[in-house]
């Protein structure tokens, strides 16, 4: 036994701590785990699960909509806001329950308050004191709240987005990743008329440039407004409560709500980082190694407060990752190479590997593998969205470097593309795969002859 109360003090109850401290504790290890507001992190109470569920009731006007070709007479639909937060709320609780219950199981010792950094070895939460032999950070990240925008107090985030009172009946969304582009699907679906501002020349930057674009008109052609290559400079709230946005380009907006969603930050502030000599970026994210090590030997952090990957698969793996090092003597680095994702846009993009314009950077000549098509199921609806897949293919090694989908359930689709594009898997073997019929997917399998090649960045 060490000369410590702990074997691992574990800083944050997301979903990279939790997973962390229950292994840990799984192993008959000493841990404590603390948190200052609800286990589940960003991802459970307020990110991938509050929002999938918002993605969800956005979606049925359209579903109604569809049903109709299909020999469906419905009577008129009604939404309740309140309804929907309140089912969501519980959803949270239930599984908030569940992560608490885990590390309880597992002998992890779980504590409720602010964890701070004293020295290397010693954290402080309320009164108390531990000292623990190795000590993880997986604090997380939260919305830029942007303070040099004069009116930024009048604005909401994505954490309160989940919360609203009632819904507005305009709201602008400023941002293009894909926090301000789910956001702006979920309003539209639930009747708001919604605008998106963004800097750039296209939404989603870094996704490939064919889904960006076909998205962006999909929205546009839902009722969208999308704005791109303008920011807000000032919002000010009007005598009826409602807000003036001034844009750069001179135009003056006047919506109900406005959401800032243009990135997020390190939660470092105030963890005594400093006192316990952790190095940290430029933007408060701690510096860690490729196994999570920071500069301090036995002091290390995973997830978003990294500011690597900001994913919550991401974050798990990295917490695996460190059990494997640091308990098991299987020093394990993270691989953050070709990691599926997707946008729960409407319609939604799954995507994994180099987009054509990344590969165009890094390979000599590329095979681009592209079709676009209305879907089966909008045959008889008589919706006109179409979908798009695409394979970016090293046409020297053959190899599948890139797979991106825009339509119905392409976030699916990405998880198992996502294995054939980690296996290094050639376009081949897609070739050689008998396709399932009538489906979307089968599209993958049946693209024999390349669309265009790309050499020296050029389309050929």
């Amino acid at each position: 036994m060490s000369g410590f109360d702990l074997d691992l003090f574990v800083i944050g109850g997301g979903s990279g701590g939790v997973r962390a401290g229950r292994l840990a504790a799984s192993m008959g290890k000493r841990v404590a785990i603390a948190e200052e507001y609800r286990f589940g992190g960003t991802c459970v109470i307020r990110g991938c699960v509050p929002k999938k569920l918002f993605v969800y009731a956005s979606q049925f006007p359209e579903h109604f909509e569809d049903s109709a070709g299909y020999g469906w007479s419905l009577g008129e639909a009604r939404f309740d806001w309140q309804t929907l937060v309140a089912n969501k709320d519980r959803e949270i609780a239930r599984l908030e329950g569940l992560y608490r219950k885990g590390l309880e199981n597992a002998g992890a010792q779980i504590i409720e308050g602010r964890a701070v950094l004293i020295d290397p070895h010693t954290v402080r939460v309320g009164e108390k004191t531990f000292t623990a032999e190795k000590i993880l950070i997986a604090t997380g990240g939260r919305p830029n709240v942007h303070e040099a925008l004069p009116g930024n107090e009048h604005c909401i985030f994505s954490n309160e987005a989940f919360d609203l009172e009632e819904l507005p009946r305009s709201i602008a969304v400023e941002g293009g990743g894909y926090i301000a582009v789910e956001f702006a699907n979920i309003f539209h679906g639930l009747g708001v008329e919604t605008t998106l501002v963004y800097r750039g020349k296209e939404i989603l930057s870094r996704f490939d440039g064919d889904l960006r674009h076909g998205l962006h008109e999909a929205m546009e052609a839902k009722g969208i407004r999308i704005i791109c290559q303008d920011i807000f400079e000032k919002i000010e709230k009007r005598e009826d409560a409602r807000l003036d946005a001034h844009l750069m380009s001179g135009t003056t907006m006047t919506f109900d709500k406005i959401m800032l969603a243009i990135g997020r930050v390190p939660n470092t502030e105030g963890l005594g980082l400093a006192e316990a000599g952790v190095e940290t970026g430029v933007k408060g994210e701690i510096l860690v190694d490729d196994y999570s090590r920071t500069n301090v030997e036995n002091i290390w952090a995973i997830g978003d407060v990294t500011d690597r990957v900001q994913l919550t698969p991401v974050a798990i793996h990295e917490a695996m990752c460190f059990i494997e090092t640091a308990f098991k003597d299987n020093p394990t680095p993270v691989d953050h190479q070709d990691i599926a994702t997707a946008v729960f846009s409407q319609p939604e993009i799954g995507t994994v590997g180099l987009s054509e314009e990344a590969a165009a950077e890094r390979f000599d000549e590329l095979e681009i593998y592209r079709a676009s098509f209305r879907p089966m199921r909008h045959t008889l609806s008589g919706r006109q969205e179409k979908m798009i897949m695409k394979l970016v293919v090293d046409a020297a090694s053959r190899r599948v470097v890139g797979a991106h989908i825009l339509g119905p359930d392409a976030g699916e689709m990405a998880q198992l593309l996502g294995i054939a594009v980690k296996a290094r898997l050639t376009k081949d073997d897609f070739d050689k795969t008998m396709a399932v019929h009538p489906s979307a997917a089968e599209e993958l399998v049946t693209m024999y002859q390349p669309t265009y090649r790309v050499r020296n960045g050029e389309r050929v």
